[in-house]
């Protein structure tokens, strides 16, 4: 890795990042869905992947990998929470279904915001498709269950071919409801609840009965450490914030492991595998003058390569890892604007593909909520993203069908020229009304 200090700035605190995409999988892009019914501790190692990847599903890969990676440092540097926990396999997945009812300049944005450049919908849905099969149950030792869902306003109409694509390509299945029924959001944040093993119970605090579609992903990550820490081991010990304030953590610890290290002058990193080696955490503490938030303000996809390139099994004195539970919740309406995908989130937005009406139609909200837990035994995660369809705002309409004035003018100097009455417009004109002549005797 290059030692220039703008290098050295891309190389961004990915533990974050890591901690929500399970480092494994965002490896492998879109991947890494597993029906097992639950995670098994340790496993055999898995060194290689059934088949060969194929050129639009390799594209699509790197492509989600740049996405998350530019959407995970463009909240951070505008989100000054402490905590900042994001998925964007769940967010590439949501808004992934959306494109399908994209057209025009509209598919072209969300597209190339999305990394999948030049590819036709075909090959992404195609490559969708085939990584979740390709993936799932990859690593028996852990639990990784992906689910997409549609409900779509009953009041409006969609193209079928709309829903049999995202259905095709994501599993997705779909319903139309009464969106001003309490009902309906009820059953979508059940849905949410069982989709997650109840670790995010709801994804929306209320449902505008003026939405037109909701499209939401929800993922969910049980896995156990290959090797485990012996909470017996767990220590209390000091964390130093940012302001070098310290707060006591529960602190788990490994000795003398051998696990796959990195690292450069200004980091240092560590991967932690699940079950059998599929899937992983990769944590990078930055160290030197830059604070973790400007490294992963600045991360990008050549950044993270770099990162896990670097990686290689060396043996380890002491790992220490503080035990971990993060919520997380946000729009990711700016950041999304921000990267390109400005024109699908106003009016003059084409969602044609999606319904007779998608000329009104542009996207209202992208809300993520997300779930970690990280114990000595190993991870749970989950993450839900809901993409929210609104219509947007229809112009004034002024049907003149009542008796009216009218009036031309000059409008530089505002002389009025003719003016008049119309009380109905398919009277016969009629000569003048009589008048009284008192001038002649």
């Amino acid at each position: 890795m290059s030692n220039h200090p703008a290098a050295r700035l891309r190389t961004a605190s990915l533990a974050t990042l890591a901690a929500l995409s399970l480092a494994g999988c965002a490896a492998l892009g879109l991947g890494g869905c597993s029906d097992a019914a639950g995670p098994d501790e340790g496993g055999e190692p898995i060194t290689e992947l059934p088949r060969e990847l194929s050129v639009s599903e390799r594209a699509v890969i790197e492509g989600s990998n740049a996405f998350g990676v530019e959407l995970f440092a463009r909240v951070v540097a505008e989100d000054a929470r402490p905590n900042i926990v994001l998925s964007p396999l769940s967010a590439s997945m949501a808004l992934g279904m959306t494109l399908n009812g994209a057209d025009g300049t509209t598919f072209d944005a969300m597209r190339s915001t999305l990394g999948f450049g030049g590819l036709t919908q075909e090959e992404i849905n195609t490559s969708y498709r085939d990584l979740i099969d390709l993936l799932r149950g990859l690593d028996p030792a852990v639990q990784f269950a992906i689910a997409n869902a549609i409900w779509a306003n009953e009041l409006y109409a969609f193209h079928q071919s709309f829903f049999d694509a995202v259905s095709a390509a994501f599993d997705a299945s779909a319903e139309s409801r009464d969106f001003g029924d309490p009902a309906t959001l009820a059953d979508i944040n059940a849905w949410v609840d069982e989709s997650t093993e109840g670790l995010i119970d709801s994804i929306l605090d209320s449902l505008d009965p003026e939405l037109v579609m909701l499209l939401v992903n929800a993922i969910f990550f049980d896995g156990a450490w290959t090797t485990q820490f012996d909470p017996d081991d767990t220590r209390m010990q000091s964390f130093t914030r940012p302001d070098d304030s310290t707060v006591d953590v529960e602190m788990m610890t490994l000795t003398d492991a051998e696990v796959p290290l990195g690292g450069g002058p200004d980091y240092a990193a560590v991967e932690l595998p699940y079950g059998g080696e599929a899937f992983s955490m990769v944590v990078v503490v930055p160290q030197g003058a830059t604070p973790a938030r400007e490294f992963a303000a600045a991360l990008d996809s050549d950044a993270w390569e770099s990162i896990v390139e670097g990686l290689a099994p060396r043996e380890l004195g002491l790992l220490g890892l503080p035990k971990l539970t993060l919520e997380y919740d946000a729009f990711l309406n700016d950041a999304l604007r921000a990267m390109g995908m400005d024109v699908a989130f106003v009016p003059g937005a084409d969602f044609t593909r999606m319904s007779p009406m998608g000329d009104r139609m542009c996207i209202s909200f992208v809300r993520q909520k997300t779930f970690v837990e990280v114990d000595e035994r190993g991870t749970r995660a989950a993450a839900v993203t809901a993409v929210g369809v609104g219509l947007t705002s229809e112009p004034p309409s002024l049907v003149v069908d009542r008796p009216f004035i009218f009036a031309l003018r000059e409008r530089l100097s505002g002389t009025l020229l003719f003016v008049g009455l119309v009380e109905d417009p398919t009277a016969e004109a009629e000569g003048p009304a009589p008048y009284d002549n008192d001038c002649d005797p």
